[in-house]
């Protein structure tokens, strides 16, 4: 009996270490181009999101940070308000303290000259009055100095939580470029593009400000997509879809999800859309402008450039919807 449960034993490590060997090997392996063009639109697909996370976060950041400063310069000048008033209270303090001293009851009783000693005491009233308005000036600026000191704290406490967050969503991009950057290389489809390509002559359409948005756009044709871009050399998706439709003069929040909730009474279906149209795929995590006939202008992703697609099944199963600006 013993020598069968030896052999028993055997086989189960035989066969666990098979196995084993058997899962590792594909992994060790070289991933087929049809895998890395998988595995690449997958990781796009992740970057679009992250991305949108990291352009939401500095624009939180950068808001509460404005604010932090607005309110800290409010401190600035409440504070040299306060610091007139206490002036101004030590000198009420004075002057009612020399006519407490000199013309105060004593002048009335020991020199008999009523009109005086009424003339002090209305002196002494006015002094009162001016001390007593000193005080609640001081005390209201006092209280507002406090409150925005507090409010200040609160603001730039935001606008740090704000930049960590920044910072997480930095790292995990710059993990996410570096595999990215790698699969495109291997598939031969990485490009640096050009931050002074002239771009291309816009032939579509298009009229009035949805002509000048999309002779900006594809001016920058040829530009690299840079997570974070706004211009002018480099753009992302929103970064490009936000600084045409401001050449046109129209301004559109930051990010591609601010963008729709922006143009949430401005949406337009998908069978009906026009040139000019922002178009948003699902997730919102990427996005870009119709160009007409069919067509789109679009910062793509890490190692693309702008560039102007056909709007063909891969990218009409990926819309979510589009909004008129």
């Amino acid at each position: 009996m013993v020598p069968t449960r030896l052999g028993r034993a055997t086989l189960t490590v035989a066969l666990a270490l098979t196995a084993s060997l058997a899962d590792s090997g594909p992994a060790l392996a070289d991933p087929s181009p049809a895998q890395a063009r998988a595995r690449l639109v997958k990781l796009n697909e992740q970057a679009d999101q992250v991305v949108e996370r990291y352009n939401q976060a500095t624009e939180t950041y950068k808001k509460a940070k404005k604010k932090y400063d607005v309110l800290n310069g409010e401190l600035g000048r409440q504070g040299a308000v306060a610091d007139g008033l206490r002036k101004d209270l030590a000198e009420v303090a004075v002057n009612e303290y020399q006519a407490n001293a000199y013309t105060g009851w004593q002048r009335f009783a020991f020199h008999g000259d009523p009109e005086a000693a009424l003339s002090s005491l209305a002196t002494l009233e006015q002094l009162a009055e001016a001390r007593a308005a000193k005080v609640r000036a001081f005390e209201a600026t006092t209280k507002g100095l406090r409150d925005r000191r507090d409010n200040a704290k609160r603001v730039l406490a935001e606008a740090d939580g704000a930049r960590d967050k920044i910072r997480g969503e930095k790292t995990e991009i710059d993990k996410l470029i570096k595999e990215q950057t790698k699969l495109a290389r291997r598939l031969g489809v990485f490009r640096t593009g050009d931050p002074d390509s002239p771009g291309i002559e816009y032939n579509g359409p298009a009229s009035g400000n949805a002509r000048t948005a999309l002779e900006f756009a594809f001016a920058q044709v040829g530009k690299p997509y840079r997570f974070g871009g706004t211009g002018p050399g480099s753009f992302d998706c929103s970064g490009l879809t936000q600084a045409a439709w401001r050449a046109a003069g129209v301004s559109l929040p930051r990010t591609t999800w601010t963008q729709w909730s922006w143009g949430a009474s401005r949406r337009v279906p998908l069978d009906a859309i026009e040139p000019g149209d922002l178009l948003f795929s699902k997730g919102l995590g990427h996005m870009g402008i119709y160009a007409g006939d069919g067509k789109m202008v679009h910062a793509p992703q890490t190692g693309d450039v702008i560039k102007v697609v056909n709007l063909d099944d891969y990218w009409r199963n990926r819309l979510v919807g589009a909004i008129r600006p």
